[in-house]
């Protein structure tokens, strides 16, 4: 299967309320919102239990700024043909886009300080066969932005100031043959901390983890025990802490290969979790604790270690499934009517979001 292809995917759901209520688990609350576009939503970023950013197809992106009982949804200008596969909300003024199109430039990242009223292309992709899967920030002025690999090596850039970008590519590990990232809703790079950042790969002979503890200065690959192949790999990451971690993926050919693996070690070495219940691959996944640790109340920390996935079908990738653990993958439980989003992502355990297909936004909150 194509690498371009392989982009295009879903997430969603089906249940397993019984058994959670028989072991006392109680399933999260889940609230359609209304977005405002009929447009793809392919990613979405809190910055807190009150601001929130997504977009997706169509140079879209949509905005709340309380909590998702209101959205606004624009088109940025001049992007009207372009995808944007990530979003960073920084503050309900200030966020990130990077687009992808059909062209070698139409990988970009833009930045709006006011809003969305006006945008600022920072980046413009010139590498030819670059293919920028997903960025992640440790602070509103820095981040990195990863691509597959071209010719041996990973063309990755990164910013120290928000406003322009350097790249890192001589820092990277050497690529394996092969070796790429799946645009996993922007999900494929995490950042944790003040320095620390994880890249899940695949479409090589070994899914691997590239990891960093100084920033992008310098770099080491793991092995995990995901499968991988051209069309398979690990597709999502996320730590929670500098040391315990947790990684998706599977073979986006198949319909019966999602896995996911944890580390306790900062991604050096990798376990495999129970079998996840859904169908496909993992395509996106977040810790339910979230980001907005600023907004956590008494008892948020009893989901520390709780993670949602969403998953994609073959061969439409329209019609996936979503499920949650309490305990980073030892007992899962699928979500109830959950269908047809992309990605999830969480400020609080109280306060989480999917978003996908048609413009649909659902809030999930625990």
């Amino acid at each position: 299967m194509p690498k371009h292809s392989l982009m295009f995917f879903l997430l969603a759901a089906s249940t397993s309320v019984a058994f959670a209520q028989q072991h006392s688990v109680p399933q999260p609350k889940l609230t359609p919102q209304t977005s405002g576009t009929t447009q793809l939503l392919i990613a979405v970023s809190p910055v807190n239990s009150r601001v929130v950013w997504a977009a997706g197809t169509g140079g879209t992106y949509v905005v709340t700024t309380d909590g998702g009982a209101t959205w606004k949804a624009a088109v940025v200008p001049g992007a009207e043909s372009l995808q944007f596969r990530d979003v960073q909300g920084v503050s309900e003024k200030v966020a990130y886009l990077m687009s992808i199109g059909n062209n070698t430039t139409d990988f970009r990242i833009y930045k709006t300080v006011d809003g969305g009223a006006t945008w600022t292309i920072q980046f413009t992709n010139e590498t030819v066969n670059a293919f920028y899967d997903c960025f992640a920030f440790w602070t509103p002025k820095r981040g990195i932005t990863h691509s597959d690999s071209v010719n041996g090596v990973f063309p990755a850039i990164r910013t120290t100031d928000g406003m322009t970008w350097q790249s890192i590519a001589a820092n990277m590990p050497p690529a394996l043959p092969g070796e790429a990232s799946f645009a996993a809703s922007g999900t494929c790079i995490t950042t944790q901390g003040g320095q620390n950042a994880w890249i899940a790969t695949g479409g090589s002979a070994i899914a691997r983890i590239l990891a960093t503890r100084d920033g992008g200065d310098t770099w080491n690959a793991y092995d995990t025990p995901l499968v991988s192949s051209p069309s398979a790999g690990a597709i999502s990451v996320a730590f929670r802490n500098p040391w315990n971690g947790i990684v998706g993926g599977g073979d986006l050919g198949s319909n019966d290969s999602a896995d996911a693996a944890t580390s306790n070690d900062g991604g050096r070495t990798w376990t495999l979790t129970n079998k996840p219940p859904v169908q496909g691959s993992i395509f996106c996944l977040s810790y339910v604790q979230g980001i907005g640790h600023h907004d956590l109340e008494a008892g948020d920390h009893d989901y520390d270690n709780a993670v949602v996935i969403t998953a994609e079908t073959a061969p439409n990738f329209d019609s996936g499934s979503a499920a949650w653990t309490p305990d980073e993958g030892q007992t899962w439980f699928q979500l109830p009517g959950v269908s047809g989003y992309w990605a999830v992502a969480f400020a609080t355990p109280k306060a989480g979001w999917f978003v996908g297909n048609g413009g649909q936004i659902l809030k999930i909150s625990f």
